[in-house]
């Protein structure tokens, strides 16, 4: 077990972004983040001492540190300068005081960009039961918060059923490669079409089960859209792309279910809408959701994904782009989420497991 240190590196926002973020620690007052240690506090009756092994990757917390964002309108308070970036990781406990939490003992929460962490036994974070012949990364993939908005946003959003049809933006990205599996290989989807940034990405999408998969960069991708979704379709799960096209390809009565908009997290242009009536004329549903609205249902999915898991119905061995990396080189492993350089879900990890 790793020696218990006396310090805590942490990476702390300095100064909130409007567009492009500056991903580098560069150490003057310019940058978007800062590098500081610390001492890490004693441990008091009911806490434990974490060391940070995987962080999470996710487009949600660009909108985090958004400059003069608006907390009335926020799903989660902004991140100020000053505090810590927000982040789910896996961590493996290194020192305890608490009873239902031992030494060696892997949690998943919301731990931080932060190397070591104490943290009290009534907190939210989770024991990370674990999976012989998956790495605990799991927990923040498909078991995690990826897999529960591929769930939910599938059956309580779109209600999809068997024998109807989909069509999936981001589809090589860590929720919507989940979304592609589950659609065709759990619930029984007529036809599922992954949409995804480049030809690599969308072969290994179609792989994994989609009927048509292509690539939204594509010079002929309009076209290719609308051939591909001949009839129209029952059902879009959206992920911050294509949504006004996909306007005029759902059928009437349809369901679009937007999860996400990584395209316009680092812009100060909002997203227009120039097919917008059509919601009106097919009387289309289109709803927005965070997975914090269904984490009280969290052991629901987690069971089905498992079943799903055993039947060999969704893959998971290629469905996560793991980096190992340095602690400072953090947010330059979370920036290649908004350049395309990740299949699946993207991870960190910054040190290894005892």
């Amino acid at each position: 077990m790793s020696a218990i240190p006396k310090l805590s590196k942490a990476i702390l926002l300095q100064n909130s972004p409007t567009e492009r973020t500056d991903l580098r620690l560069t150490g003057d007052s310019s940058s978007t983040f800062k590098l500081v240690e610390r001492d890490l506090p004693k441990l008091k009756d009911g806490q434990y001492l974490l060391k940070t092994v995987y962080l999470s990757n996710d487009p949600a917390q660009r909108t985090w540190i958004q400059k003069n964002a608006n907390p009335a309108r926020s799903y989660l308070p902004p991140i100020n300068p000053g505090e810590v970036m927000r982040a789910m990781g896996v961590g493996q406990v290194v020192a305890s005081k608490s009873s239902g939490i031992q030494v060696g003992d892997l949690v998943y929460g919301m731990l931080g960009w932060k190397d070591y962490g104490v943290f009290d036994e009534q907190s939210t974070s989770r024991s990370a039961i674990p999976i012989p012949g998956h790495s605990p990364s799991i927990f923040l993939g498909a078991f995690g918060g990826t897999g529960l908005t591929a769930y939910f946003g599938l059956t309580e959003i779109l209600k999809l059923q068997k024998g109807q049809s989909l069509v999936v933006s981001g589809a090589a990205g860590a929720v919507g490669n989940m979304v592609v599996q589950y659609a065709k290989h759990v619930i029984g989807a007529s036809k599922v079409v992954a949409i995804s940034g480049s030809d690599e990405k969308a072969a290994w999408v179609e792989k994994l089960g989609a009927d048509v998969s292509l690539n939204y960069k594509s010079s002929e991708f309009k076209k290719q859209l609308d051939d591909a979704t001949e009839g129209f379709v029952d059902a879009y799960f959206d992920n911050g792309e294509i949504l006004d096209q996909m306007l005029t390809r759902v059928k009437q009565g349809g369901r679009i279910a937007a999860c996400g908009a990584i395209s316009v997290y680092n812009s100060s242009e909002p997203t227009r809408l120039f097919n917008y009536m059509n919601l009106i004329t097919y009387r289309i549903t289109l709803q927005g959701f965070i997975v914090i609205d269904y984490l009280h249902r969290s052991d629901e999915a987690v069971a089905a994904l498992s079943s799903a898991l055993k039947k060999g119905k969704i893959d998971i061995q290629d469905a996560e782009t793991l980096v190992q990396a340095q602690f400072e080189e953090i947010p330059k492993t979370w920036g290649l989420l908004f350049e395309g350089g990740n299949t699946g879900k993207l991870i960190t990890q910054i040190t290894s497991l005892d």
